[in-house]
């Protein structure tokens, strides 16, 4: 796992929540969720730029990485959902963690944890050390499967400092344990997709 030396890395992050019941009632499958992030430099922040290609183009690096890390996390099971997102410190712009996770980003978090037809669910937002997020997550291969709707929230106590990016990648086994308000299962996605 080596991430382009563009980024100056500073930690690593790793979350993960595994529910065994919900509504008073045991789940047929534990629920993993877990998210990867890492704490990078923000090269732009202060500084104002038309042009935020340098964090995008190299993006790939850390979409893997995470992605990597991420699945890791779920202790051998497959990832059925998955979201990404991240935060800017204050002296920064959101546009600035914007251009870490564009679909460079998207493509290789995708093949490093086996491959994903949806779009992949996102947030952003500028943020002081500390400040949660809310990273969604959605079925992996057809985003109207209503039972994956979901997220992990992750809060970073020393991060982002205010010159900093925080970038995350997050997967899950399945979806809410107990979903029972309708919509496409992921079964009829997988089916509709053979």
């Amino acid at each position: 796992m080596t991430v382009d030396p563009y980024y100056e890395i500073r930690a690593w992050h790793d979350v993960v929540q595994e529910t065994v019941t919900d509504g008073g009632r045991p789940a047929a499958q534990t629920l993993i969720k877990a998210a990867s992030a890492v704490v990078i430099k923000n090269p732009f922040a202060g500084v104002w730029a038309d042009d935020l290609s340098p964090l995008t183009l190299p993006s790939a690096s850390l979409g893997t990485a995470l992605g990597e890390r991420a699945l890791a996390l779920l202790g051998g099971r497959p990832a059925e959902s998955y979201g990404k997102g991240g935060l800017v410190g204050i002296a920064g712009e959101q546009e600035h963690v914007v251009a870490c996770v564009t679909t460079t980003f998207g493509n290789a978090f995708r093949d490093a944890i086996g491959g994903g037809e949806a779009w992949i669910s996102s947030a952003t937002k500028v943020a002081v050390a500390g400040t949660p997020i809310d990273i969604p997550l959605a079925y992996k291969d057809e985003v109207y499967v209503r039972s994956h709707y979901d997220a992990i929230t992750i809060a970073l106590p020393d991060a982002p400092r205010p010159d900093e990016l925080v970038i995350i990648a997050a997967v899950a086994t399945g979806g809410r344990l107990h979903a029972r308000v309708g919509g496409m299962t992921a079964a009829e996605a997988a089916a509709r997709t053979a």
